[in-house]
């Protein structure tokens, strides 16, 4: 029943019941209780029936009829404003918890769903739903559903116009039906028509969620049967859709609010990341600095860089690192990402150096990027600068070499002065060796490119070993020291494998005999290097490319191959061991071996010569094997027995 309906029947009955005069009398008084107690006990509206009922059954009189009857209705009429006041208590109470919900607002979706369970219970509906208008999409969509069942219904979108809803979000105005599917006032549409049907809705409200002049949703009440929705019903209702949007608007604030704050906290981070970076950058800076002012190496930069960037930096050469992301990082000029790594070139104009790689740091802030440039710019000034360093200390033992080569006269303690310098002891045993490269060259420039390649890697083995090195000859010479129980012959061979390796080509050595005391006889070194020269040529001879050798691997022939021809060093090599024997013992192996070789090697015949048994020859033939080894009759070794023995005879003074 309306609140006007309330009010019109009201009107004519004001005093029913009430004596003249305005007093109530006993009468009345019991006409009036049996009301009152349904009142006190809040009976249903039918139990105001039975006092007139049970009256007319009894045969009461007709006035006392009509007094009843004049009761129940006030009773009904005061019955029915108590329920009103009750109603609108709990609407005002459900009004007033959805305020104090809303004004702790934490989770919009959960006052939204308080709003349609309060809706739904005080309008006592079957479904309340709330949908929103989605800017986008130009259309409203389901956000918040109660009581409802079908899923098709819950996922509804309803377009501008479309449906009870859109009619309503379009001109911001209620709109109830007391029969959906009957109601032709808005545009019937499959889909929207197969969700209501889907839910079984009948009598639909529909109120709209305004912020301004705009509809941001649509609040809606529905029952599965037919209703008559009243003026009240549409009030509260619109009450609580302007409570939705009054939350809605303060979620939204809120959470540009929030987002706000997080934008300042992300500008506070990132100031402070800034700032962070900016002080490694200086750090770095100053770390770089002293390093080059202290003269430290690449991968002192590296472990630099390393420590201010928080991860692993390593200089490669360029052959290790990925080919495209430092070809891309040269031509850019900046570091470039390669998988989880970092890439910058190290280069110097066209030429590529190698590469700073940063290790297992995929995300690289623009700064700390710029850091890791500028270390790479650093390590190329620093291997320009060695390299210089290097070059002029390749050109400083190179002139020193040469000076001992060709300037003869030279003050042997200014020479030894100079090679002090470079870390080099010319008191000590050296070695004078000739390299020289055994491929060909296709043209001119190919050839100087591979002497320059042989050169630049000879010189750096003489750095490391405190030695000289020069170009000279189409080849390089080296002046290195001899370590103690190491032999011309193995330091051949050890430097034509390192220098092959450096070159990647065959590189072939000739080596002298070892030569003492350099600086007090510069001349030695021009002779060694000239033996050296033609133990190269011997090498070349007889096919030994990329070999190293020495003139006592030549046997007799390093007699002609030796610069002073070392007669004495010769014999002792080939038959010092019997000549020790015989002065030890006083044998005669020497002169066994004579007469052996002059009978062509017989036994037999050699014992006639001797004049003594044959088991003595032979005792003393074994003899001689053990101490010169079980090939002393192969060919190669008894020539150069037979020539030691010659020789040997030749030196002992002629006896009259």
């Amino acid at each position: 029943m309306s609140r006007d309906h309330v009010q019109s029947t009201e009107r004519p009955a004001e005093g029913a019941g009430a004596p003249a005069g305005g007093a109530a009398g006993p009468a009345s008084a019991a006409v009036e209780t049996p009301f009152l107690e349904l009142l006190a006990r809040g009976a249903s509206a039918d139990a105001y029936e039975q006092p007139v009922l049970l009256a007319r059954a009894e045969g009461g009189p007709a006035d006392r009829i009509d007094a009843l009857d004049r009761a129940k209705q006030l009773a009904l009429r005061v019955r029915s404003e108590l329920e009103g006041r009750r109603r609108r208590e709990a609407e005002l109470s459900a009004l007033f918890e959805t305020a104090h919900d809303l004004a702790g607002l934490r989770d919009l979706d959960a006052v939204l769903r308080a709003i349609v369970q309060r809706a739904r219970s005080l309008l006592g509906t079957d479904v309340t739903y709330l949908s929103l208008h989605d800017a986008a999409r130009g259309d409203t969509y389901m956000r918040v559903t109660e009581g409802s069942v079908a899923a098709r219904f819950q996922q509804l979108r309803l377009g501008m116009g479309e449906g009870l809803g859109g009619l309503v979000a379009q001109t911001a105005r209620p709109y109830v039906t007391d029969d959906y599917f009957k109601d032709a006032r808005f545009q019937h549409t499959r889909t929207i028509d197969a969700g209501v049907s889907d839910e079984g809705l009948v009598a639909i409200l529909g109120v709209p969620l305004m912020l301004g002049h705009h509809v941001i949703g649509v609040l809606f009440a529905a029952d599965r049967r037919a209703r008559v929705f009243e003026r009240e019903q549409i009030a509260l209702l619109g009450s609580f859709a302007a409570l939705a949007a009054a939350a809605i608007d303060t979620a939204n604030l809120l959470a540009e609010t929030r987002s706000a704050l997080a934008g300042l906290e992300r500008a506070n981070e990132i100031i402070g990341d800034r700032s962070a970076v900016i002080e490694r950058a200086s750090d770095v800076h100053d770390r770089l600095t002293e390093l080059v002012l202290r003269g430290g190496g690449v991968h002192d930069v590296a472990a630099a860089v390393s420590q201010v960037l928080d991860g692993t930096v390593e200089f490669t050469e360029a052959g290790s690192a990925p080919t495209r992301a430092l070809e891309v990082s040269r031509a850019e000029g900046h570091a470039v990402r390669h998988e989880d790594d970092w890439i910058a070139a190290v280069a110097a104009g066209d030429e590529l150096l190698g590469a700073l790689v940063l290790r297992g740091h995929p995300g690289l802030d623009p700064v700390d990027q710029l850091t890791l440039e500028r270390a790479a710019m650093v390590t190329s000034l620093l291997l320009l600068a060695r390299r210089s360093a290097a070059e002029a200390e390749q050109r400083v033992r190179g002139e020193l070499l040469d000076d001992l080569l060709d300037a003869r006269d030279r003050d042997p303690r200014l020479l030894g002065d100079r090679a002090r310098r470079l870390r080099a002891d010319l008191a000590a045993t050296h070695v004078v060796l000739a390299a020289r490269l055994d491929t060909a060259a296709s043209d001119a420039d190919q050839e100087a490119d591979a002497r320059r390649r042989l050169w630049a890697a000879a010189s750096h083995l003489a750095a490391t070993r405190h030695g000289l090195a020069a170009a000279r000859d189409g080849g390089t010479v080296l002046l290195l020291p001899l370590d103690t129980g190491d032999g011309a012959t193995d330091l051949a061979r050890r430097t034509a494998r390192h220098l092959g390796r450096a070159v990647h080509e065959s590189v072939t050595v000739g080596a002298s005999a070892p030569v003492e005391d350099l600086a007090a006889r510069p001349d030695a070194v021009a002779a060694a290097y000239a033996e050296a020269r033609r133990c190269l040529d011997a090498l070349g001879l007889l096919g030994r490319s990329g070999d190293g050798a020495a003139a006592e691997d030549f046997g007799f022939l390093g007699l002609l191959l030796a610069g002073e021809q070392n007669v004495p060093g010769f014999v002792e090599r080939t038959i010092g061991q019997v000549v020790a024997y015989d002065e030890r013992r006083g044998t005669e192996l020497l002169h066994t071996l004579d007469a052996y070789f002059a009978c062509g090697m017989s036994p037999a015949r050699t014992k006639d010569e001797l004049h003594v048994h044959v088991n003595t020859v032979a005792q003393r033939l074994e003899r001689v094997g053990r101490l010169l080894g079980d090939d002393w009759q192969s060919p190669d070794r008894a020539l150069e027995i037979q020539l030691a023995l010659r020789l040997h005879r030749l030196s002992l003074p002629a006896q009259h």
